[in-house]
């Protein structure tokens, strides 16, 4: 957060883009103001190409106006029945809509929408943080309009609405999981009252899209410390509603003397941890996930205590139902959450055992090339607070990881396929489509995984016969 004067303020203004906003704006005769995050974002000394502007009158026709002011290299697309507009020019998308006043019925997050002033158009903005606007006119360039004191609440960093946020949550639910991703993004703490609000209206995120608060939860999950939002959406009452899955995971159990950790917060830690080196989306989303079965797979047993026996795989048949109902989507990237989930403790038994050459062979081959993925997965689930236990593990992920290299650059396992394939077997032995070349197939594949036979095709012909013979089969002539 800086502070800026109102002639620094100005200075910020200076792009051409903004000149011909001014020049615009005073053609037509009509108030124009720079609105929400640009503002926002200038005194937080974040890089924002997106520029929202609200116009006291027709933001179609000053969208028009300013498109042919500028000339070549400007776009406008016009959304009547939104009443917006939007010009793109260049690496710049400046938004324009006419200043309105809206009003709600508590059944749709819809607004009833009315021509309005300034002040109208602030006061439906969501956080006093997004409602600062600062004039494009002529006569006041570069002034500052921030009637409910966002800028001050930029400097303690606090999150809170313009009006009562019990009308503000109610009317667009949706901004109860912005609330929340804007703390989360930002770092920033909601207002107690705010807060109290969310308590209050969670059970209004039922009439938003499933679509909508995906994807807030998703700009959430990309936060440097993503673990801050979801907290905030368990304590205010949102995460049962919109992930209960991931609500099951609380708790600790403990019989005997004997408790299992809390999976819920062991699995928040993982997702920080996997997001200190990566900003893959579904990377953050299989940590997320890789113990989601843990509820379900939960047994006492007398001498082993808590277990959570196949919770990998029992999680792996989760993944599509949770992004299915989340409208999260049910392609690739699914099924890349699926294997990691999958996979996520193969490389926690190696590690914690010898690590042989075939059980990294085979993890190569099947992690493929989400194997670099699945190690930093592996590395953020080890949360162990004994720190020497910690650094074993860690010490031995970092020998699997040559290993991997070292297998890979001898034998090429990452997505290889098997030196003979089926329709060369079936011409050897002069066999139809039968389980028998399945399985010739199949052994050749294992025998080059265990290392009994290199990855060549002169050692897979004499195996190939080898095992045939002791199958009674032989080749034809």
């Amino acid at each position: 957060m800086i502070t800026l004067t109102p002639e620094e303020l100005k200075s910020k203004f200076q792009h051409k883009i903004f000149s011909r906003i001014s020049e615009t704006a005073d053609e037509l005769g009509l108030e124009c103001y720079i609105v929400g995050g640009y503002v926002r974002d200038l005194f937080l000394q974040r890089p924002s190409k997106d520029i929202d502007v609200v116009v006291v009158g027709s933001g179609i026709e000053m969208a028009k106006a300013f498109g042919k002011r500028l000339g070549k290299g400007a776009y406008v697309s016009v959304f009547k029945n939104f009443g917006t507009a939007q010009v793109k020019f260049y690496e710049h998308e400046i938004e324009f809509v006419g200043a309105r006043r809206e009003s709600y019925q508590r059944d749709s997050r819809k607004p009833i929408v009315e021509d309005g002033t300034l002040e109208d158009d602030q006061n439906r903005r969501d956080f006093t943080i997004n409602a600062m606007a600062v004039c494009m006119n002529s006569a006041r360039f570069g002034e500052l309009v921030d009637p409910f004191n966002g800028l001050e609440d930029l400097k303690e960093k606090t999150i809170r609405t313009p009006l009562d946020p019990d009308i503000t949550f109610s009317d667009d639910p949706l901004r109860m999981m912005r609330c929340i991703r804007f703390a989360t993004q930002l770092n920033f703490y909601i207002d107690d009252a705010t807060f109290e609000s969310l308590e209050r209206n969670a059970d209004r995120i039922e009439i938003i899209s499933q679509e909508r608060i995906a994807d807030e939860l998703n700009k959430i999950i990309l936060s440097p410390i993503p673990s801050k939002g979801f907290i905030d959406l368990d304590r205010c009452g949102l995460l049962e509603r919109i992930f209960p899955e991931f609500v099951a995971l609380q708790g600790v159990e403990t019989r005997n003397g004997r408790s299992h950790k809390d999976n819920f917060y062991h699995t928040l830690e993982v997702l920080d941890n996997i997001s200190k080196h990566t900003d893959n989306l579904w990377l953050r989303w299989a940590a997320i996930l890789h113990d989601i079965a843990k509820p379900k797979t939960k047994r006492w047993e007398a001498k082993a205590g808590w277990t959570f026996h196949n919770h990998n795989y029992e999680g792996e048949k989760m993944v599509p139902h949770i992004f299915r109902k989340m409208k999260l989507p049910m392609n690739e990237k699914m099924k890349y959450v699926q294997k990691l989930v999958s996979l996520h403790l193969r490389p926690i038994v190696i590690a914690d055992d010898v690590v042989t050459d075939s059980a990294v062979r085979r993890l190569l081959f099947d992690a493929s090339d989400d194997i670099d993925d699945l190690m930093t997965l592996c590395e953020a689930d080890i949360t162990s607070k004994n720190n020497e236990r910690k650094q074993r593990f860690l010490n031995n992920f970092a020998l699997v990881r040559q290993k991997l290299k070292d297998i890979e650059e001898k034998d090429r396992v990452r997505n290889f396929q098997p030196p003979i394939g089926g329709e060369e077997i079936m011409k050897i032995f002069g066999l139809e489509p039968c389980s028998q070349v399945g399985s010739l197939k199949s052994s050749i594949k294992d025998a080059i995984l265990d290392g009994v036979i290199p990855n060549e095709y002169q050692p897979a012909y004499d195996f190939l016969l080898a095992r045939a013979t002791k199958l009674g089969l032989k080749p034809v002539k």
